[in-house]
């Protein structure tokens, strides 16, 4: 089912997520805060920023999402997985004979680049505008709040020279008329502009949804084992009001937070097992001396068929 992403957004009032080979990427600014601040998922911002490219300390949008993070969101309502498609149409016929559809294919291109080029000039060509009148209405304000001293030098230069003043406050009709004139008088050039560079395109074209639930190129997830294992542990400790991201760095499936990352260190990370599993006393041994290493408890997490989730807790103690 193709949708268009604009009018879909506008409709349901649902994030859209962007699949790409596997990967869920949000790409739009309100829609990654309200992920973090309604939804208490976190993600992982993945791209450059634009002034600073060649560093990786601080990152910006997108916002990559893990698959358990994308599907979480996917089945609370709040989001859609889409992929992009390119426009498909039987090629007419000419003469009796079909068209060459490379051909029709780069008309639809071109036709599509022309009129996002022209929506993008519409919308260079408005926010001048607004920058302008807001220049405009800055240079007012000031002009306004320095008047009496405008008068003052003024006259006092008039005093200088031994010009006489002329009656009828003449001194302080310089401020007030080059206010008046300010519309025309005011130099707003286009370089002085600010330009805000878009993440996200304002016009998606059409797009699919994907569901979650089934295996597809763009969602290779579905029936994985390891994925609803992982899965069913993630929405259980969401549920509980825990915030999580990926504990790949610390050696675990979950770093597991009591609020937002932001403002708390992790205090466990959880490793996903199967239920029906035999650990190993040296994989046990192993995940308790890391977790001690990095100051955070040790959840071995597992869950059966009706999705309920067991947790066993390891903490280093040494001997006493």
């Amino acid at each position: 089912m193709l949708l268009l992403g604009s009018v879909y957004t506008q409709d349901h009032g649902r994030i859209l997520i962007h699949l790409l080979k596997g990967n869920a990427f949000v790409w739009n600014v309100e829609d990654a805060r309200k992920i973090r601040e309604q939804h208490g998922v976190v993600g992982n911002l993945v791209g450059a920023l634009v002034r600073k490219p060649r560093q990786n300390t601080r990152l910006g949008l997108p916002l990559q999402l893990l698959p358990e993070e994308a599907r979480l969101l996917v089945e609370i309502g709040a989001a859609t997985l889409v992929c992009s498609r390119l426009q498909e149409s039987a090629p007419p016929k000419h003469d009796g004979l079909p068209m060459d559809i490379t051909n029709i294919s780069t008309t639809v291109d071109e036709e599509d680049s022309k009129t996002n080029a022209e929506a993008y000039a519409q919308f260079l060509h408005d926010s001048y505008e607004e920058q302008r009148q807001l220049a405009l209405q800055e240079k007012r304000r000031t002009l306004e709040s320095l008047a009496e001293h405008i008068a003052e030098g003024r006259s006092k230069r008039k005093r200088q020279r031994g010009e006489q003043e002329e009656l009828g406050g003449s001194s302080s009709q310089g401020p007030i008329k080059e206010v008046q004139n300010l519309e025309k008088t005011i130099h707003f050039p286009e370089e002085a502009m600010m330009v805000q560079i878009p993440t996200a395109q304002t016009h998606l074209g059409n797009v699919e949804e994907v569901d979650v639930h089934q295996v597809s190129s763009d969602w290779p997830y579905s029936g994985q084992k390891n994925h609803e294992m992982r899965y069913k542990v993630f929405r259980d400790l969401w549920q509980k009001g825990f915030f999580l991201t990926s504990g790949s760095k610390f050696g675990g499936d979950f770093l597991v937070y009591p609020a937002d990352p932001m403002r708390f260190h992790a205090h466990y990370i959880a490793i996903c097992f199967p239920q029906a599993e035999e650990i190993a006393l040296s994989d046990i041994i192993t995940v308790g001396r890391l977790g001690t290493n990095v100051k955070k408890t040790v959840l071995l997490c597992s869950s059966n068929q009706e999705g309920s989730v067991t947790y066993t807790s390891l903490q280093w103690s040494g001997l006493q």
